[in-house]
Parts: C-alpha cells; structure tokens; sequence
C-alpha cells in the first residue's frame, strides 16, 4: 500500500506533479466527483498498470450541473472514497474545494464544440462547457501524462478527447469499458438515489440493448433501433429522454448501421436520470 497524499489546491498539485516528472516519472489521472464505487476502481487499475503514479481527483463541479437539486443531492463521501483510494494503492487524492476551483471574479469558460451541441447537450444546458472547464483545469494542476475517463459517459468522453485535441493538452485520454452491476445495470453514482421498483424499472435499459445486439443485421434501420429500445424502456416504466444510433466519431445521428456506429440512450426511472450505450456491429 502506498502513503496516500492529499491535495488540496492546485499549486500543491502541480509542484507535487512537477517533482515526479523531473524524477522522469509517469502520472495518471482519474477526474471523479466521487461516491466512488467498482466503475471508479477499474479506472483506478487502469491508470495504475499504464502509469507510475495515480492521482484520483474527487470534486463535485457545480458548474456541470443543470439542475441546482441534482447537485444537492449528489452523493459525498469524501472520506470513504479517500480511505478506498488508499487501499487500492493510489499515490495522491487531489480534492480541491469550490473557492480553490473557482475563486471570487472566476468567469471563464471553454466552448466545448459541436459534439456537445446533441444529446445530453440538448438536455443539461452548460453541462458540456463545465465539465470541460473542469477537466482543463484538472489537467492543468496535476499535469498527467494520461487521464482515465469511463465509457459508459460516451459523448463526455468524445467531448473530452475533442478539446484536449484541440486545445493541444499533453494528455492522452484513455476509455475505459462500463462496469456493469451483477444484473447488467451500468454502474453510476446516482445509483444509490434508486427506489427498489425504479431500480427494478431501470434494469430495462441493459435489456433492451441487449436485445438490439442480438437481433440487429445490416438491414436493420436505425429508427426501428430506436424505436425498439424506446418502447422496451417505456413499457418497463421508463421515460425516455433520448435513444439515438450516431456516428462513434462526430456523433450524428446515421442513416445505416456501420461499423462505428454507436447506440445512446438516457432515460428517467423514479425521478433519476441513467444513460447508457453501446456499440451496434451489424452482421449480415
């Protein structure tokens, strides 16, 4: 086990970073908001087999957040996910407070481009400019060499390798596959906030995408995808925000199934909000 480090603001995260890289060294970063749970630790095991330190960063953006209840109802576990961070062998928890973030007469923002203008874009207004705010300042503090993000946010982490590429960051972004709970449910922090029946409700969304990766063929439209998912979810007692088959790459939406063409679905059960996605292979 390694001696846990806690860090607090970002000129402490970058004169620790500054350190290891003159040592030659290489970092890995893991941005969460916390409430960690198994998703977060394959990210961790990641960043650890590809690099020679790890740094977690545990902070809830205000900034991301479209709805003022959602971000008061975030789960905060800060001392439960600092003490799983230290078993798990992580070199240092950056976990900056609002003020160190955003201090007083703060008011910049990065444009994240044209693959945050759909999808959740169109359903969390800001969500995309703050959560690439955010990782931009993340990276700039604690300087990686790579930074670990999950797939099951698949246009987040689009949105995010799109800016670092376009902004030029010394980074390399790196997907890390859904961690899927025994049932198939993707694992999400707001998990927690599921009743027994939402929760029951929501195993619909892994259903109805499995059944689509079973039964589709190149002949398959991507509206009668669309519009299979959709009913599956909302027979189950879902309420579907969006269900969309979009190109890996630009995420628009297509008009064939290719081979990178990706699934997308978000949709309400019991008053939480869960999204999803897989890749559509169509066989002939």
């Amino acid at each position: 086990m390694t001696s846990l480090l806690r860090l607090s603001i970002p000129s402490d995260a970058h004169r620790w970073s500054d350190e290891r890289r003159l040592d030659g060294q290489s970092i890995g970063l893991v941005p969460t908001m916390g409430a960690l749970h198994s998703g977060h630790t394959a990210l961790i095991e990641r960043s650890k087999a590809l690099c020679d330190h790890t740094v977690v960063s545990i902070f809830v953006n205000p900034t991301q957040f479209d709805r003022s209840d959602d971000f008061d109802l975030y789960p905060r576990t800060l001392e439960d996910d600092v003490a799983l961070c230290d078993s798990l062998g992580v070199n240092a928890v950056y976990a900056p407070t609002v003020d160190a973030m955003y201090p007083e007469g703060f008011d910049t923002s990065i444009d994240p481009g044209s693959l945050a203008h759909r999808w959740e874009g169109e359903h969390r207004s800001g969500h995309f400019a703050g959560v690439a705010t955010v990782v931009t300042k993340l990276l700039t503090a604690v300087q990686p060499h790579i930074a670990v993000f999950g797939e099951k946010d698949f246009q987040q982490l689009a949105v995010i390798q799109h800016v670092v590429r376009d902004l030029g960051l010394p980074v390399t972004v790196v997907g890390e596959p859904t961690v899927r709970e025994e049932d198939g449910l993707a694992m999400s922090s707001r998990n927690v906030h599921l009743t027994p029946d939402s929760r029951a409700e929501a195993i619909s969304i892994k259903q109805a995408i499995d059944r689509v990766l079973d039964r589709s063929t190149s002949t398959d439209s991507p509206s009668d995808i669309i519009e299979q998912v959709t009913t599956d979810i909302q027979q189950a007692g879902g309420t579907i925000d969006y269900v969309a088959v979009v190109d890996r790459s630009t995420l628009e939406p297509v008009a064939d199934l290719r081979l990178d063409t990706q699934l997308l679905v978000a949709a309400w059960f019991g008053g939480v909000r869960l999204i999803d996605n897989a890749a559509l292979v169509a066989t002939e």
